[in-house]
């Protein structure tokens, strides 16, 4: 059997660090192209070894501010959660599965989220293996993540509430 290799988690980012990297050894091509052009022309024997050294440094270390730069992920914007509506009708969400599944990310039982919510216990357990089904999960972390990953239910936050 052939490995998969999980492209769908890194489909975007891949290219561009490629294009990064690729960047950064052009201009170290660069860098010592003229470092080569520098000393045929004897331009280091009229500099001090150290103040040559030094702008060397500081070159290498502007290079690779501006690679981590471009490499690190920006943070989400802190913007106010927005639902993801697509998702909830591509997914035949009804507002009540909406309604469970915030409070699923609270951790709390289906008694209590049956207490909450003012019906049964087993109301509740036909609409979390609703959410189940047409998240396509088969427990209540594996729920929350794929509601997270799909802007459902905001991330780091225990509710709406």
């Amino acid at each position: 059997m052939t490995p998969r290799w999980p492209t769908s988690r890194f489909s975007g980012s891949l290219p561009r660090m490629t294009r990064t990297v690729i960047l950064y050894a052009i201009a170290l091509a660069l860098a010592l192209a003229a470092l080569e052009w520098l000393q045929a022309r004897y331009a280091v024997r009229a500099v001090s070894p150290e103040l040559y050294i030094s702008v060397l440094a500081l070159a290498f270390t502007a290079l690779g501010i501006w690679a981590g730069r471009r490499l690190t992920p920006r943070p989400a914007p802190t913007g106010p959660f927005e639902r993801n509506e697509a998702a909830i009708r591509s997914l035949g969400l009804t507002p009540r599965e909406c309604e469970i599944l915030d409070l699923l990310a609270s951790g709390r039982s289906n008694k209590e989220l049956a207490r909450s919510l003012g019906i049964s216990p087993n109301t509740v357990k036909t609409h979390v293996a609703r959410l189940y089904e047409k998240l396509g999960v088969d427990r209540r972390i594996r729920a929350v993540e794929e509601a997270r990953a799909l802007a459902l239910i905001p991330r780091g936050d225990h509710s709406m509430g």
